[in-house]
């Protein structure tokens, strides 16, 4: 088993080794500038933990794992010109560095590879590969759908906004996880507990961003806290406040939200009805949920409890984010 340092090591170096043509210029050099921003890489390296759960080669699955850190990219590219984004991660998006047309083509180029890379699995695991692969990039698109229409959907369930983040966020890194575990020969019912563990921990994963949103120590968290209140963003703790509230508090709370132009102040009477409703707690309780259901999953894999170490560590450390 090898440690998540050196898989992080042997991605890097796959990546940095990757050769994009050089022409036309306006299509790949967007292409490596977003690869260039400073990402985390979880998602591959997730692959590449699946596979070494079970004994996998790790050098079989390098060119999947990159497979998946392209398609990420390419819908973080699109994503930034739907929302008409300037900054992502602190440096210029693409359509804003060069213009929106080259960032949807650089994009699409991206989504391309993705498939191309995928591919690069034993001929007789590809069917499965490439048929997990298209039933998540289709999940990203409708979670991507879905959240556009909360924005404008004046009644949306906490339910609604956990199938969205499911799709969003959570099946991205339970399908790495599968991928990767199918690529070392992994059981039916072993890569399904994968995947199933890779689901709820990326719902907490999201779910905790949204408490860190909130109650995060900016500094530490690195985003500015309060960003989705500012944006009337439909989150956990916004739907769960008015799911609780009496009517009074509902209508202070639509007319905070839509009223107040005063960021600071919008964030602190927000926050304020957050913290007499008890949202905070409910937030973290539900948090846990979801890490504990996911821990059910992992445990329940047919392999030693010493090979699930690497696994353990990635989902303490996706949980214990700052403050």
């Amino acid at each position: 088993m090898k440690g998540n340092k050196e898989l992080q090591e042997k991605l890097q170096a796959a990546l940095s080794t990757y050769q994009f043509k050089s022409a036309p210029g306006n299509l790949y050099e967007p292409i490596r500038y977003i690869l260039s921003l400073g990402a985390k890489r979880m998602r591959p390296q997730l692959l590449l933990m699946g596979c070494d759960l079970f004994g996998g080669d790790i050098n079989m699955a390098l060119k999947p794992a990159l497979g998946i850190e392209f398609f990420h990219n390419f819908t973080l590219m699109h994503d930034d010109i739907m929302d008409n984004a300037p900054l992502r991660r602190a440096n210029e998006t693409v359509h804003q560095k060069w213009n929106t047309n080259i960032a949807i083509l650089s994009g699409d180029a991206m989504y391309t590879q993705s498939f191309r890379l995928m591919m690069e699995v034993d001929q007789s695991i590809l069917k499965d590969v490439l048929d997990i692969f298209c039933r998540t990039a289709l999940e990203v698109c409708e979670g991507q759908q879905l959240d556009m229409d909360f924005e404008t959907t004046e009644h949306v369930t906490i339910d609604d906004y956990l199938q969205m983040i499911g799709l969003k966020t959570a099946v991205l890194l339970a399908a790495s996880l599968e991928i990767g575990a199918r690529i070392a020969g992994a059981n039916d019912a072993d890569a399904r507990h994968l995947y199933d563990f890779g689901k709820n921990m990326g719902i907490a994963f999201q779910l905790q961003d949204d408490y860190l949103d909130v109650y995060g120590d900016s500094d530490k968290f690195g985003k500015q806290v309060g960003g989705d209140i500012i944006s009337n963003k439909k989150t956990f703790l916004l739907l769960k406040a008015i799911e609780l509230a009496e009517e009074q508090v509902r209508k202070d709370l639509k007319t905070i939200l839509f009223k107040e132009r005063n960021p600071v102040i919008k964030v602190n009477k927000v926050k304020d009805i957050y913290n007499r409703m008890g949202v905070q707690e409910l937030s973290a309780r539900k948090i846990e949920d979801f890490y504990l259901e996911g821990m059910k999953h992992l445990q329940a894999i047919s392999v030693p409890a010493e090979q699930k170490k690497n696994l353990l560590e990635f989902a303490g450390m996706l949980l214990q984010r700052e403050h």
